[in-house]
């Protein structure tokens, strides 16, 4: 089985490395999916895999990277097809 969410985490998390940490953990747990930042400053991630995976990275949002500080962890059920890698996009 399999989960997907789409993931907006709000604070300081431009600027402070928060998508290569992102990609790094994601990873790390075997997810899917991808990281971006938006212009409204937050970042945005479309996480895929493992239920329980799925669960440890959304923990591990609300700690990020050494410098960030987040305020905020939404997250929304996402549909569309998850690409088997993940991978940092361009800014949105």
């Amino acid at each position: 089985m399999t989960k997907t969410l789409r993931v907006v985490v709000s604070g300081r998390v431009q600027g402070v490395w928060y998508r290569a940490w992102t990609e790094k953990t994601a990873k790390s747990l075997g997810l899917h999916g991808w990281v971006r930042n938006r212009r409204d400053g937050s970042v945005e991630a479309v996480i895929s895999g493992d239920p329980q995976a799925v669960e440890s990275m959304l923990a591990a949002f609300w700690e990020g990277p050494e410098l960030a500080s987040v305020t905020a962890v939404d997250q929304h059920p996402h549909a569309d097809e998850v690409v088997p890698e993940f991978t940092v996009k361009s800014d949105r």
